[in-house]
């Protein structure tokens, strides 16, 4: 009887080995927690990490980014672990990337090619996906020079989402072109959203914006205040379409909340103004909500990181307050995280969190509005209810003498 062979249907992963240098004049960034964050985006790229080479360095090699001696040690794990991808911690010079894949052979990738490909699996909406073209032609145009060498090895797999090959061959020209064209079509998307801003405005509704690192879980408490079910799951970046939603909260106040692309260490620049329009909707915002990820070793550093971002995109005016999330896969006995900003403790997956985090929003949103008092004719139905939608109401005392209503609230 002959024997059955089995085949192994499962997709093969790319194998991969983590480059970092620890660069001793570079005080911005926990090179530990940087390195952490590189292995969980190669993961999210389907990657199969093998290992990770470091170095302290003064600074990064210009040349070879790693030192010359530090060659021969990854050539010597590429060929014992058989290394389809080199991935690098920073990103890297034209000069860097050719020098490095002339000597080893392989497909180098940097973070922020890294980063990109997350981008380009990940953007649903036409406005997503322009954006992240722009923010792939963008990288490549000053890298075309010299790079034939190492776009003709990179074949299927990582590094070649978004664009595809044949635009990684266009002419500096065409791609000139091309991110014009892109330019006047997001141009399109941003006058069509900041007409929808003013209407809001003028309709004097108040905005909150959702902010924090990536996987904190933003779009989990956009969920669960806007009722909504985006996609939400354990993953860096799995918000990148802004998606803005109206809520009510105090019996009737409407407000306006919007879940925005989350922040990383090293988020390369490229990126920072192709989402720029995705972050617009937190530039208006009256409050952002800081969503933190309390579970997290390095929680403290990215919440840093997060307000440094907000501070270099001059959002850091804009009052703030702190949702330290995922309380329930925290130690127990630990003490809830400090924020001077006003700040709670809370899970998205427990129900009487919602209620908590309503009340914070509503102790916030009173601080920023105008205290009033005004007196409503009970027949006036019209002028009750625009107040209900869009003052704060705190007390609402009806006076059957007189058939009129004595409101106090906060108001815009």
């Amino acid at each position: 009887m002959a024997q059955q062979t089995t085949h192994d249907t499962k997709k093969k992963l790319e194998t991969a080995v983590l480059v970092g240098v620890h660069a001793q004049n570079d005080n911005q960034f926990n090179f530990e927690s940087t390195m952490e964050e590189l292995e969980a985006l190669s993961l999210t790229c389907q990657l199969d990490v093998k290992g990770q080479i470091t170095q302290n360095r003064e600074q990064v090699d210009h040349k070879y980014y790693v030192g010359k001696g530090k060659i021969e040690e990854l050539k010597a794990f590429i060929e014992f672990h058989e290394i389809d991808v080199v991935v690098t911690n920073d990103e890297l010079t034209t000069a860097q990337s050719k020098t490095l894949n002339d000597n080893l052979g392989i497909k180098i990738i940097d973070r922020t090619q890294l980063i990109l490909e997350i981008f380009a699996l990940r953007a649903r909406s036409r406005e997503g996906k322009l954006q992240v073209e722009l923010a792939q032609l963008d990288y490549l145009l000053p890298r075309l020079q010299g790079h034939g060498k190492s776009l003709s090895r990179l074949g299927g797999g990582i590094g070649t989402r978004g664009p595809g090959e044949t635009k990684l061959e266009m002419d500096r020209r065409h791609i000139r072109t091309r991110m014009n064209e892109i330019k006047h079509q997001l141009q399109t998307v941003v006058e069509h959203r900041e007409r929808y801003r003013n209407k809001r405005e003028q309709n004097q509704v108040y905005q909150i914006a959702l902010i924090g690192y990536t996987n904190a879980g933003k779009s989990s408490w956009f969920n669960v205040l806007a009722g909504e079910t985006t996609f939400e799951k354990d993953l860096l970046f799995a918000t990148l379409d802004p998606k803005t939603r109206q809520i009510q909260i105090n019996d009737g106040f409407n407000l306006i909340i919007s879940d925005t692309v989350g922040f990383i260490q090293k988020l390369p620049t490229t990126l920072i103004a192709a989402f720029k329009s995705t972050l617009e909707e937190a530039k208006g915002a009256d409050l952002l909500l800081h969503v933190v990820d309390a579970s997290h070793p390095e929680h403290r550093a990215q919440f840093d990181t997060v307000n440094q971002l907000v501070k270099d995109l001059d959002m850091d005016q804009i009052p703030q307050a702190v949702i330290f999330n995922k309380k329930d896969q925290c130690n127990k006995e630990e003490d809830a995280p400090v924020s001077e900003a006003p700040s709670i403790f809370v899970s998205s997956r427990a129900d009487e969190d919602k209620a908590k985090v309503k009340q914070l929003l509503f102790q916030q949103i009173k601080a920023s509005l105008t205290h009033y008092k005004e007196t409503v004719p009970a027949a006036d139905a019209d002028r009750l209810y625009f107040l209900k939608q869009h003052t704060l109401i705190e007390e609402m005392d009806f006076d059957a003498e007189k058939e009129e209503y004595l409101i106090e609230g906060y108001k815009k």
